[in-house]
Formats: C-alpha cells, structure tokens, sequence
C-alpha cells in the first residue's frame, strides 16, 4: 500500500513536471541595416544565452528587423501573436526600442532592450513599467565625458548626433553634464544615419572653433562625422559615445579615429582592468565565451548588451516559474515582477540592481574610459 502510494505520487510529480511548458523568448535585432555592426554581435550572443534555465527548456526566435523601426514593430507583434513569447529581447537601437513599447505593453509582456537611451524606461509609467533595458544611461556616459574633457583642459565643446531619439536624448543629457563641469556647447549639429556626406555640419562646427567634438552617432556611421572633420584640417581633442565600441568603428575610422576618447562598459577593456575591479570577473566570462566561438578580439560591447539581456533573464525566470506557468499571462506578469527584483547580478557590463522605479540598474561601476590607441582600445583610467 505505502509502496503504491509512492508510485502515485511520483507519477504526479512527472506529469505535473511534463505538463510546464517550454519558456518561449522573442529576440528581434538589428542584424542588417545602417545598425548591423551592432545587431550582429548581438545575434551572435543569443547563440550563446543558456538552453535551460532552472531545469526548463529554453526556445529563442531571433527575428531581423534590419534597422527599422516599422520591421521592429512587426517583429515583436509577429513574437507575440505567433509565437507566444515570454519574454521579448531587443530591439537594438533606440528609435525601434521605443517604437516597440506600445506593442509590448498592450500585450503586458516584458521586453529587455538592448538599446540605450534613457527614454526607453524614464519615465515609469503603465506602458513602461513593461520594459527594461541593459545599456548605460545617456546621463552616465555623459558625465564621464564632460569628467575627461574638464579634466584634460577642454573648455569649448562642438556637438554633432544623429537626427533621432539616440542623437537627441545624447544632446540633452551631455547638456546638463556640459554645465555641471563649465564647459560651454558652442555649436550643434545633426545627420541622418544613412547620410554619405555631412560636409555642411563639419564647416559649422570648424567655424565655432571648438577644443573639442562630441559625435554622438552609434556604429559605423559614426565615423563618418570625424573624418570629415579630420580631412577638413580639424585638431581638436575627438569624444564618442558607447555606441561606437566595435571592431568595425575601428576598421571604418581607420588613422582617422586614433587618438578618440570614449565611455564604454567595463566589457571592452575587461582583460586590461585591475585585478580588484568588481565587474572583471563577470566581464571576462562573456569574453571568454565570445571569442571561443567567434574568436580572439572580436567582442564588443554590444554583444556584451545582449548577454546581460540574459543574465537578467536567467536571474529571474526561476522565481516567475515559482508563481505561474510559461505561456501564460501569468507567467509574464511573474517575470516582469522579478526583474524589479533583481539585486547584485553581475553582467559583462555592470552589476545590476533593479527595482520599481529603475528599469535599468546601473551605477557607476558600469562605465570605464577608453582610448583609442594603434587601432585597439586601452583603458584610460
């Protein structure tokens, strides 16, 4: 009796086990595009992010929406309606992350993007709170710019950004870093991300006789600003943002380049950090996992984005699956909870803390200073 009584209940327990479904996770990226140096990385990670987590199957369903915001859209609808995902990772940039949220949050399933801009998840409000991102804060980056520049004697500052959410919210957040720091914005310029020339807004900027340019571009065509200025006779001091630290920023801007200071995740220079530093450890796992797949020297921050897309992922799934069931509105809701919970994780970038009112988690352990160097980045500080 007590034998079949055992049996009885460990069949329970099996069907029960069987009955949980697999997690479902929608990644969409920018894998081709004016965007693709950033997407593919990014694709090459998920390749990489855990098959089970707690014990359960792990699908992913990569979709390209090649830099546009309308295919991003698509995407995390088609990830919802058909394939009734869990959890939505992506978009790469910040124009098709925002475009994304209404369609996530009218389904009330969360989305981790692995674009930048503040914007995504500030402020806190209903369609939001269904979103978080893993990329530094605009404000974060800022500030450790206008640190350098004051520090290294720069007064006058020339900005030129792209002509979108990404170039907009980096010239409202270097503004208010600008002033903290007395440094003075003399002139101000956009460009599109697909332009070919942008001769008319380096004269502009050469005209007001900066002692230094911030170009707030992402990838490639990031470069593209400071050749131009460089061709023109410029020999200012040069500043990018993060979102130019690749291995294809440094092909493209070639001798051009040289010499560039820029903020970035520990992730970039993580072998060249001190031994003490805290988010070494967890940025040298990612590394080491990239290059034995894709080989030595090519990381980049932003596939180091997309994988603490899933280590946040990985941190919070096992305590939705203690709630509710995958596949199920449940479940999202569950998932979402825990990511506000989020405490102490390391990721390649930072150690996250999340929590209702931070969808981001960061602090300043995220951000180092690079230069660029022979073509290679090297810590700066």
């Amino acid at each position: 009796m007590k034998l079949n009584k055992i049996l009885t209940l460990l069949a329970a327990a099996l069907a029960s086990a069987a009955a949980l479904a697999d997690i479902n996770v929608g990644v969409t990226v920018s894998a081709t595009g004016p965007a693709a140096s950033l997407g593919i990385p990014e694709k090459n990670t998920v390749a990489l992010m855990p098959k089970s987590i707690a014990g359960q199957t792990i699908n992913y369903i990569v979709l390209d929406d090649a830099s546009d915001t309308t295919a991003a859209v698509a995407n995390a609808r088609k990830l919802i309606a058909e394939h009734k995902v869990d959890i939505i990772l992506g978009s790469t940039t910040t124009p098709n992350s925002l475009a994304m949220i209404d369609a996530v949050s009218e389904a009330q399933t969360p989305m981790i993007s692995m674009a930048a801009s503040a914007r995504i998840v500030e402020p806190q409000d209903a369609k939001k709170r269904w979103v978080f991102k893993t990329p530094q804060n605009d404000i974060q980056m800022s500030l450790a710019i206008a640190e350098h520049m004051a520090g290294s004697g720069v007064k006058t500052v020339a900005f030129i950004g792209f002509a979108d959410a990404y170039g907009e919210g980096w010239f409202q957040e270097f503004t208010k870093a600008a002033e903290l720091k007395k440094l003075r914005i003399v002139a101000s310029e956009r460009y599109a991300r697909n332009d070919t020339s942008v001769t008319g807004q380096a004269l502009k900027l050469m005209a007001a006789q900066p002692d230094a340019v911030l170009i707030a571009g992402s990838g490639t065509p990031a470069a593209l600003p400071q050749k131009t200025l460089k061709e023109r006779g410029y020999a200012g001091k040069f500043y990018q943002t993060h979102g130019v630290a690749n291995a294809d920023f440094l092909r493209v801007g070639g001798k051009d380049v040289e010499g560039t200071y820029l903020p970035a995740g520990p992730v970039l220079v993580a072998s060249q950090l001190p031994a003490a530093h805290p988010v070494k450890k967890s940025a040298m796992a990612y590394v080491t996992a990239y290059e034995a797949a894709y080989g030595k020297g090519t990381v980049s921050t932003f596939g180091g984005h997309a994988w603490d897309s899933g280590v946040l992922m990985s941190a919070a799934v096992p305590a939705a699956l203690k709630k509710a069931k995958p596949g199920t509105p449940e479940f999202r809701a569950a998932l979402r909870d825990a990511l506000e919970q989020v405490k102490e994780v390391p990721g390649a970038h930072g150690i996250f803390n999340m929590s209702a009112t931070d969808h981001l988690g960061l602090d300043q352990r995220a951000r180092v200073m690079v230069k660029i160097e022979n073509g290679a980045w090297k810590f700066a500080q």
